[in-house]
């Protein structure tokens, strides 16, 4: 079962410094990375920056348009309007059933802000603790939301890159 990990950093670079750390761990076999992502939100920035892992994977393809449509969803759209959103919005909720719902689209939104960055997971093991021990010190905070293999292969399905 894969499972979609959200760490929030109380800095714009924490992000970035927990990625040698689940390098590391992934040698050690601690966690299987699916694929990866990085949030930074410099304070003075109207919207973040986001970049995608790649190199942290193992597999390479199938994730990209998923990052892309959920970093859309919490920091592009609302920048758009409200017609746009409500689009949007209706979209977000064909995606619950995958088990990203508007909780914890809102969660996301609500802790992810300026001054601020987020690493985004997609693991199929993980020791979570470890993981939280590891980061002990970036003062990181977990928001998560478990996929089931078939919620996984739905969204392979919906944001396939091939």
């Amino acid at each position: 079962m894969a499972t979609l990990t959200v760490w929030r950093f109380d800095s714009p670079g924490g992000a970035e410094g927990a990625e040698a750390i689940l390098l590391r761990m992934s040698r050690e076999g601690d966690i299987g990375i699916l694929d990866a992502a990085v949030v930074s939100w410099p304070p003075d920035q109207k919207k973040p920056r986001t970049r995608r892992l790649t190199d942290l994977t193992a597999e390479k393809a199938g994730w990209g348009a998923f990052w892309g449509f959920l970093f859309g969803l919490l920091f592009f759209v609302p920048l758009l309007g409200s017609a746009v959103g409500a689009g949007v919005g209706a979209m977000a909720g064909h995606f619950a059933e995958t088990g990203i719902d508007r909780d914890f689209i809102r969660s996301v939104q609500d802790k992810v802000t300026p001054g601020t960055s987020a690493l985004f997971l997609l693991s199929d093991h993980a020791a979570m603790g470890r993981i939280k021990f590891e980061f002990v010190g970036m003062h990181p905070e977990l928001i998560s939301t478990n996929l089931t293999d078939e919620q996984e292969q739905k969204l392979r399905e919906a944001f396939s890159d091939t």
